[in-house]
């Protein structure tokens, strides 16, 4: 799988046929990857499925510290939502080549789906964004606000308002990860780059990325303080 990845990463999903993974994997027959995965999308869903678990056991413990989603400030809430992937980026080591497979995936219209389901909305992830959705109210006749009921299939319909703050933070994430993960491979490949360089700079990053998104979401916020269609 790693060979897989590393190649997706570096050349693209058409720039890469399964015979080349076989023959980067160290694999001598051609068939190799076909028997075991049973094709090129399964063996994406069992690399995406690999990383996902890891994120979450790391998101897992995040949260328990922390507490219930519901009583989490929305900095806490949103590092919970980012700062398990970089520290699971960390654990990967430099060169790594996870963060580019994955922006490779997330714009790929056969595999975005599934990427988008079984890597980016796991049980935690859930639980963080329905905890921000039932923040997001409607006025009360008479005054005050309370949590908007959209008939059971969720805590709170807000006319996609907050569908596209989710879809807003997975892109930003996905794309900016995939860009330090780039320069931190050239930089280890130049010999500037050490393993505590490259930690460093995966947390600075963490600490922009839940910066800038509450930032983000606030002028959302103030933009679309009702949070209807728009």
């Amino acid at each position: 799988m790693r060979a897989a990845e590393r190649l997706y990463a570096t050349r693209g999903l058409a720039g890469v046929s399964i015979r080349q993974i076989g023959e980067a994997a160290g694999q001598r027959n051609n068939s190799a990857v076909q028997y075991h995965f049973a094709g090129r999308d399964a063996l994406i869903e069992a690399v995406l499925a690999e990383h996902a678990a890891a994120i979450e056991r790391h998101r897992l413990a995040m949260m328990t510290a922390l507490g219930d989603p519901a009583r989490m400030s929305p900095r806490d809430r949103l590092r919970c939502a980012v700062l398990p992937r970089v520290e699971h980026q960390i654990e990967l080591g430099t060169p790594s080549w996870y963060a580019r497979f994955l922006a490779q995936i997330a714009v790929e219209p056969a595999l975005r789906e599934h990427a988008v389901r079984t890597h980016l909305e796991t049980p935690s992830l859930r639980r963080l964004y329905d905890a921000m959705r039932a923040e997001r109210a409607v006025p009360r006749e008479g005054g005050g606000r309370e949590p908007r009921d959209d008939g059971g299939r969720g805590p709170c319909d807000d006319g996609g308002a907050t569908a596209r703050r989710e879809a807003m933070t997975r892109q930003l994430v996905v794309h900016m990860c995939a860009e330090l993960e780039t320069d931190l491979a050239a930089g280890r490949a130049a010999g500037r780059v050490g393993p505590d360089d490259a930690a460093a700079a995966w947390r600075r990053l963490g600490d922009d990325l839940v910066t800038g998104l509450l930032g983000l979401v606030a002028a959302l916020d103030a933009a679309d303080p009702g949070g209807g269609p728009g």
